[in-house]
């Protein structure tokens, strides 16, 4: 038996099989989990998340870009017709102009800013909001995925350091917002991780050799030990924690110099 058996979840955020929630739904899935799942519009972008998750027989793929608020209701309203009570939805979705990730914060334009903020913080406040209309009954949880860069203030990490605090901040707010309802609301801070995402990060290769040297355990961590994470909040073994950041860094945010 899975921790997961019996449960339905909607994972937003997969772009290959090298993502962090592409680990999610592998774990997610191992646990017994039946899946649902969003990609950016365009054949090319549902066939590489396709190939990703094909495997776990995903009771939907809808596209949706979540700068356009008709497109997230459409797709709560499609989960929520298919999968009958939602359980869980896993909101995996970060992204910064490369500009923005190179040049020092303060010269991030106000259209970077927004954009920035808009896809990486707002989208869980939207995304939330249309899951209570269909389920207003609530009884579900809700996953994201922050980093370090949150509350520290890591090197070419800038707008997405800002837009990272202010996830980790609406969490707090949804958890206080939906705990009548039965709603957990939490967010995993990963480690360093190589991604097509972080990819786009001025040096990354030495921020991941950092990490590996600085870290508790010595190494980096992987998408399917995120993926394990993320399953235990999504399940009832998590019952009591709500508001949180959970690191899945090896102890790298607790490593002096």
């Amino acid at each position: 038996m899975g921790i997961l058996d019996g449960k339905k979840g909607l994972i937003l955020g997969v772009a290959n099989d090298r993502s962090i929630a592409a680990g999610i739904a592998r774990s997610c899935n191992a646990q017994g989990a039946k899946l649902a799942f969003s990609h950016l519009p365009g054949e090319k972008n549902a066939r590489r998340v396709n190939q990703a998750v094909g495997d776990f027989d995903p009771i939907f793929l809808a596209p949706c870009d979540v700068q356009d608020e008709a497109q997230i209701t459409a797709l709560l309203k499609q989960a929520k017709e298919e999968m009958g009570h939602i359980d869980f939805v896993v909101h995996s979705l970060a992204f910064a102009n490369k500009d923005d990730l190179t040049h020092q914060y303060h010269m991030t334009s106000k259209e970077g800013f927004s954009m920035a903020l808009e896809i990486s913080a707002y989208s869980l406040s939207a995304v939330t909001r249309e899951l209570m209309l269909v389920q207003p009954e609530g009884n579900c949880n809700i996953v994201t995925m922050s980093y370090l860069g949150a509350v520290m203030a890591v090197q070419n990490y800038n707008i997405m350091g800002v837009a990272k605090a202010a996830l980790e901040s609406a969490v707090r707010y949804l958890a206080i917002d939906l705990g009548p309802q039965k709603v957990r609301v939490n967010t995993i801070s990963a480690g360093a991780i190589r991604t097509l995402a972080s990819m786009g990060i001025s040096d990354f290769p030495k921020m991941l050799e950092i990490s590996e040297k600085r870290s508790c355990l010595k190494r980096t961590v992987t998408q399917d030990e995120v993926g394990e994470c993320a399953a235990f909040l999504a399940s009832d073994m998590a019952s009591g924690i709500t508001a949180q950041t959970i690191y899945v860094d090896g102890g790298y945010n607790v490593a002096g110099l």
